[in-house]
């Protein structure tokens, strides 16, 4: 299952033995906030990296990248796609389609066209385009074989914000890792900063603010609290609960804290690059 809003961000529910078809992606970073899989990653001029992930996971994936994403567990796997929309075919909405599929962009060409750009006979012209008839995310059925995650193809393209090495540690107050070029060397591709914030039962991320990027998008992954967010002309534009599943946008200037309920809250967090 798919969902986006307004604002660009993208969650895919991905069941049991459900494969995501080939997928043209213009979006700049993914958070697995639940489940596990493997993911097939075809980055310009480079052979394919097929990489196995689990919560906690995040992606760099520069612009323009081909996916796909299964899941063989019993657990629903959850990926969140956050990233720059501004440059997109509509504003606010990432720009992306499918290879393959009932909706895929080879269903629209001809057999013909399609068997000369890729060399094919007509009878596997038709079998490649007409008996695809799933549409996104399918149900794998029978002895279909994908391609094993290999342990080399993570490194430097997926890092755990679970398992990483932290930035800030406060005993009783949080912790912090953020990505950057050192840890995920991708980040520098995409343009986005990253982190995640870890806070403990009732404590307190002060108020902050950044001057050098157009928007903080923030994804509550785990537990609940409080947000306030402040204008530049002083006065309170956003008071409320937050919870997990949620997500707020804090402009650029603007003045954001938060405090965690007594079971305390985690967040996954994108600043991006101004215009």
């Amino acid at each position: 299952m798919r969902e986006r809003n307004e604002t660009g961000p993208e969650w895919f529910f991905v069941s049991n033995y459900e494969l995501m078809l080939l997928y043209w992606l213009f979006v700049n970073l993914c958070f697995h906030s639940i489940g596990s899989g493997v993911a097939g990653i075809v980055l310009p001029e480079s052979e394919e990296k097929v990489v196995a992930i689990k919560k906690g996971d995040a992606l760099a994936l520069p612009f323009g990248v081909v996916t796909w994403w299964y899941n063989k567990e019993e657990a629903e796997l959850v990926v969140l796609f956050l990233g720059d929309t501004s440059k997109a075919h509509k504003a606010g909405e990432f720009t992306d389609f499918f290879l393959t599929g009932s909706n895929g962009i080879f269903t629209g060409f001809s057999t013909e066209f399609v068997g000369r750009a890729w060399d094919l006979e007509e009878s596997d012209v038709k079998t490649l385009v007409g008996k695809q008839s799933g549409k996104g995310i399918v149900q794998l059925e029978g002895n279909i074989t994908l391609p094993e995650p290999k342990p080399e193809h993570r490194n430097g393209m997926a890092l755990n914000c679970e398992e990483a090495p932290l930035d800030v540690d406060i005993k009783g107050g949080g912790r912090v890792v953020v990505l950057n070029t050192k840890n995920l060397p991708l980040v520098g591709d995409v343009g986005l900063g990253a982190d995640l914030v870890r806070l403990d039962g009732g404590a307190m991320c002060s108020p902050g603010f950044s001057c050098d990027s157009a928007l903080q998008v923030t994804y509550i992954v785990r537990g609940s609290g409080r947000v306030q967010v402040v204008g530049v002309d002083g006065q309170r534009v956003l008071e409320t609960t937050i919870k997990a599943g949620n997500l707020f946008i804090v402009p650029r200037f603007f003045v954001v804290s938060k405090i965690a309920d007594p079971e305390g809250m985690e967040w996954f967090s994108i600043i991006t690059t101004p215009k």
